[in-house]
């Protein structure tokens, strides 16, 4: 068997055009599927994922209200919020002293939907 053949569907009925739509689908869409993964895998953190999520619903925190919040120290806090600028999911503003951050617009509609799934009671059965 050649190296070919092991890329290649043995099925008698395959659709070759449908294998190169959805293969050019997946190219054209590269950089999508990049920046959600790179949003889902940050998201995927739990620290994180509060952290966002406490962001949309208060627009802004600072790093000691999320300590607070959080039951974390702020270096721990102030680490996860690194990431997440880095990431381009968050913005700052300073304001005298104290840094106040938020979401950026560009991944709320990512971002939103994952929130959905949150309750503030779960029911346990």
């Amino acid at each position: 068997m050649n190296s070919n053949q092991d890329n290649t569907c043995i099925r008698l009925l395959a659709d070759p055009v449908q294998i190169q739509n959805c293969k050019k689908h997946l190219i054209e869409a590269e950089k999508s599927f990049t920046n959600l993964a790179q949003v889902l895998n940050l998201a995927g953190n739990e620290v994180r994922l509060k952290i966002l999520y406490l962001l949309d619903r208060e627009a802004e925190l600072c790093p000691c209200d999320l300590s607070d919040i959080l039951g974390m120290t702020i270096p721990a806090v102030s680490q996860h919020l690194r990431k997440l600028k880095d990431a381009n999911l968050i913005q700052f503003r300073k304001e005298g002293q104290t840094i106040f951050y938020g979401l950026k617009a560009n991944h709320t509609d990512i971002i939103k939907p994952l929130f959905h799934h949150i309750q503030q009671k779960e029911l346990v059965i």
